[in-house]
């Protein structure tokens, strides 16, 4: 952590920035002087009822509510919020305020058909339709619909007509196989499943009929509908037209915490949990991120490279909840090509992973000189700490005056907790600012707080996007367990993170184990359960080194390992899994190192391979076979 600063706020950025109103608007309420950044996140964890309550005011989703009313509870978990309000996420949505019926509202790119413009009057027309088409399925409040579907308008509008009529939504990314498909998808019994034929990635065509069979015989929807994305016959916004009726745009208003949508873990330890969402939970946290922290409005396009299986797709589909039109893309995350699209798009705000920045400062690319990005002032990261490299990578061969935003959450709240915003500077590999009312802190073992040190990440106060329990969890026994199992009324998240005095912050490494290639997110226990299943091999250990997306499987084998062996491995991550994660290196290992509790170590491995002493990356006593972590030690 060197202090240096990259970048700066315009010196009217508290004049011209959303935030910067923001602030003068609830400071005008409290009459405290709120315009420091500092000053405004402090009210925010202090005062969470006021803080919320503006949000939601300020950005339309209801009227006044007092400030006793907004959080009653506050306990954790079970906090209550808005207990006396009633909303419709799609609703809130739809009402895009500051946009006009003709603007844009989304944009959808694909590597498998040509560029698709809906106006925001087109837009709702294509909700209504598959609206009416869903209530003539029989589909009502609280049943699910599944979408197997890549991240096209045609998905979008389909998330929206089914929160329409509060139905609870659920997706999965093209690439997943029909295995990884089914684990997520089975949880929650899906009435309808909504599935693509298939999909064009890159110059490549992959058809989905044998796994489109599979996933019906194993889920038995009660309605399927496919989409016809391979048929370059059809038009955009007609590909519903056998499902899709003539029907009024019409929208339940329901509680505040009735499910809106159910997002998944990786799966790192057994099957992905089912993470069940609000509807005002979403619409207040994301309110507050796009519109305060990424500074979007009417006249914005934002643009998040994400598939549908990863919570980003799920942020980038509030933009117009603020007035910003979506940018969607389906299709390889091309070095050069992504960028060309932020102009052809006319984005904004690009957003994108980590690794996608890094791959490009590896092939030497120089965004600025392929193409014209004047029009961005916010370029996101998030999926993977990015480096410091990564910053100057940005800084100098992106743009020098759009703002970098680090960003670090998780699906777990479907939103960032700790990011950037236009009116705190940029700090060269640090995270620039704890998000507001999020009461982020860095715990040592005893539960303590402290800056300038290391600790676990821990939110100490409860956040309205905080799930609202997990499907399956009657009695909400895995939901604490998951996130409150070290420290009793507070949310453990899992990473461990250094805040420093000038507010800003270091994620340094993740306790689990997610594996997160090209916006596809896949959990370790997904990825064993296929390759053990490969006669031969008898046990498995899977790293990702994230600044290098490097994606590495270690085998134990039964019996010789040769190209045919490792073809088969790489063959079964591609069908069954996901072609993304196809490795880098698939590498013969003696023994698969464990606890003597029989649980692989993959964090310590990861470690090991990064350069961390094995006497500092775990503890030999824990392992059933210490001597199995010679195989992972660097040479040399």
């Amino acid at each position: 952590m060197t202090g240096e600063v990259l970048w700066r706020p315009r010196p009217d950025a508290g004049e011209t920035t959303t935030i910067g109103a923001f602030g003068r608007w609830l400071s005008d309420r409290t009459g405290t002087d709120l315009s420091a950044y500092r000053d405004l996140w402090r009210c925010s964890v202090d005062r969470p009822g006021l803080f919320w309550g503006g949000v939601w005011e300020y950005f339309g989703l209801g009227g006044p509510v007092p400030e006793d009313r907004v959080l009653p509870s506050a306990s954790m978990p079970g906090a209550s919020w808005f207990p006396d309000e009633r909303l419709n996420y799609a609703q809130a949505v739809l009402a895009a305020p500051g946009m006009d019926a003709g603007d844009v509202a989304v944009l959808g790119y694909s590597d498998t058909r040509a560029p698709v413009e809906w106006t925001l009057t087109e837009l709702r027309s294509q909700v209504a339709r598959l609206r009416a088409g869903l209530l003539a399925a029989g589909i009502g409040s609280g049943d699910r619909v599944a979408a197997w579907m890549p991240n096209v308008p045609e998905t979008y509008a389909l998330m929206l007509a089914t929160a329409s009529i509060g139905a609870v939504f659920s997706s999965c990314a093209p690439e997943f196989g029909a295995r990884a498909v089914v684990d997520r998808l089975r949880q929650i019994e899906p009435a309808a499943l909504f599935v693509a034929d298939g999909y064009r990635y890159g110059a490549k065509t992959i058809r989905r009929d044998r796994e489109i069979a599979q996933v019906v015989a194993e889920l038995d929807p009660k309605t399927v509908v496919t989409f016809p994305y391979l048929d370059e016959g059809f038009q955009a916004g007609e590909a519903w037209a056998d499902f899709g009726r003539d029907g009024e745009l019409a929208f339940a208003a329901v509680p505040f915490d009735h499910p809106l949508y159910i997002l998944y873990s990786s799966g790192t330890t057994g099957l992905p949990k089912a993470i069940v969402h609000g509807h005002g939970g979403i619409a207040v946290e994301h309110a507050k991120m796009l519109g305060l922290h990424h500074d979007l409005g009417p006249g914005d396009r934002f643009f998040w490279y994400s598939t549908t299986g990863w919570m980003m797709w799920n942020y980038l589909a509030s933009a117009p909840l603020v007035g910003a039109a979506v940018v969607a893309f389906d299709g390889a995350p091309d070095p050069e090509g992504l960028w060309r699209l932020a102009e052809e798009s006319g984005a904004t705000y690009f957003g994108t992973s980590a690794p996608f920045l890094m791959a490009c400062r590896d092939r030497g690319v120089v965004p600025k000189e392929v193409a014209d990005l004047s029009r961005l002032k916010g370029i996101g990261s998030t999926g993977a700490p990015l480096p410091p490299a990564g910053f100057d990578y940005v800084h100098e061969s992106v743009s020098a005056t759009a703002q970098l935003q680090s960003l670090s959450g998780g699906t777990d709240l479907c939103t960032g907790f700790i990011g950037g915003a236009p009116t705190v500077p940029v700090w060269r590999g640090e995270l620039s600012c704890r998000c507001l009312g999020a009461d982020v802190q860095s715990f040592d073992p005893n539960g303590r707080d402290g800056i300038g040190r290391e600790g676990e990440l821990v939110i100490a106060s409860p956040m309205p996007s905080m799930p609202v329990g997990l499907w399956g969890d009657a009695d909400r026994k895995r939901y604490r367990d998951t996130y409150f199992d070290r420290y009793p009324g507070i949310w453990r998240h899992g990473d461990w993170i250094t805040i420093t005095d000038r507010g800003s912050a270091v994620i340094s490494g993740r306790s689990d184990a997610t594996l997160n290639r090209g916006g596809v997110r896949m959990g370790t226990a997904e990825f064993y359960s296929v390759v053990e299943a490969v006669p031969g091999v008898a046990d498995s250990l899977v790293v990702h080194l994230d600044e290098e997306d490097r994606l590495l499987v270690f085998v134990e084998v039964s019996v010789a390992f040769d190209g045919a062996l490792e073809a088969a491995i790489r063959a079964a991550i591609r069908s069954e899994l996901s072609p993304r994660h196809l490795p880098d290196e698939v590498v013969a290992v003696p023994k698969i190192p464990r606890t003597v509790t029989g649980k692989k170590i993959e964090v310590p491995v990861k470690r090991i391979l990064q350069g961390v002493p094995v006497d500092q990356a775990v503890a030999r006593g824990s392992l059933a076979d210490p001597a199995a972590l010679e195989a992972f030690r660097p040479k040399g």
